[in-house]
C-alpha cells in the first residue's frame, strides 16, 4: 500500500455530499482561506492539483479549495499524532461547522482521523503498529465497527519466516481507506464504487506556505531520514519449497 493523506476540511454538512459534483474552487475565497490559516503572510501561488493527488502535497506546499458549503485543504502539516491537539487557529476556523481530519502514512502503517462539531471533538483515533493506539476519543463511528468487531483480522503472509502476531487487530491502512470514503467520499487504493466522489475532477489551488512550527518539523524529519539511512536492508526470495529465504551478499 502506498496511500498517504494530510487532509482537513471545514464543512456545513456531510463532506461527501458537498464534494459530489463540484469541480473548480472559488479562487478569491480560497486565497482568503489560506491567508487566514497561514497568517505569516509569506504565501506564494504555485501550480495547483486535484483532490486525489493533492491530499498529500510535497513539504511546504498546500493545496486548497473553497466550494459551496465546504473548504478542503491538503498539507503534510495536518499529519499530527493526536488530532485532538489540532492547532488553535485551525480549530477556530471550524467554529459553527463540521471539521474533518484524515491523515495516514503507508510507510509506517499509521492512521489518524477526527471529527469536530462546532469546535468540539466528537471522535478522534490515531494508531500504528509501532505506537499502538495513540489517541482514542469518543465513540467509534459506524464504518469502524466491523474492524473493532474482528471482521478484518491480519493473517500471516504464507512463506514469510519468523512472523509475529500483528500488534493491532486490523491493518490501519485498511481502516484508513474506509474512513476516507466515509468522511470524504473517495478512496485512494482499492476498488472504487460508482457512488464515490470523483476526486480526480475536483481541482485545488496551490500555495507555498510557511508555518511557525516548520523549523521544529525540519529537525524531526532530518532525524527520521538519518535513522532510515542507517537501517539494514534485507532481501528475500522464494526457495524451492515455496518459503521465503533471505538473500545474503
Amino acid at each position: 500500500m502506498g496511500a498517504k493523506t494530510g487532509l482537513l476540511a471545514f464543512a456545513d454538512g456531510p463532506a461527501p455530499d458537498l464534494l459530489r459534483g463540484v469541480t473548480r474552487p472559488d479562487r478569491e475565497r480560497t486565497d482568503a482561506l489560506v491567508r487566514r490559516l497561514y497568517p505569516s503572510g509569506e504565501l506564494e501561488k504555485v501550480e495547483g492539483s486535484n483532490l486525489s493527488e493533492g491530499c498529500y502535497p510535497p513539504e511546504r506546499l498546500t493545496y486548497a479549495g473553497s466550494f459551496p458549503g465546504i473548504d478542503v485543504l491538503g498539507d503534510q502539516r495536518f499529519m499530527i499524532d493526536r488530532p485532538s491537539e489540532l492547532p488553535e487557529h485551525l480549530a477556530k476556523e471550524g467554529q459553527g461547522r463540521r471539521t474533518i481530519l484524515h491523515a495516514m502514512h503507508s510507510v509506517v502503517d499509521w492512521l489518524a482521523f477526527a471529527v469536530w462539531e462546532d469546535g468540539q471533538v466528537v471522535r478522534s483515533l490515531s494508531l500504528s503498529p509501532d505506537g499502538g493506539v495513540i489517541e482514542d476519543i469518543g465513540a467509534p463511528l459506524p464504518f469502524e465497527m466491523p474492524y473493532w468487531a474482528g471482521e478484518h483480522p491480519m493473517t500471516p503472509v504464507p512463506g514469510w519466516p519468523n512472523q509475529e502476531p500483528y500488534p493491532l487487530p486490523f491493518h490501519p491502512l485498511d481502516l484508513g481507506e474506509d474512513a476516507l470514503r466515509a468522511l470524504f467520499g473517495f478512496i485512494l487504493e482499492g476498488r472504487p464504487s460508482p457512488s464515490d466522489v470523483d476526486a480526480d475532477s475536483i481541482l485545488l489551488e496551490g500555495y507555498r506556505t510557511h508555518d511557525p512550527g516548520d523549523a521544529e518539523r525540519d529537525a524531526q524529519h532530518a532525524e527520521a531520514r538519518k535513522l532510515l539511512k542507517n537501517m539494514k536492508r534485507r532481501t528475500f526470495t522464494y526457495g524451492p519449497d515455496g518459503t521465503l529465504v533471505e538473500i545474503t551478499p
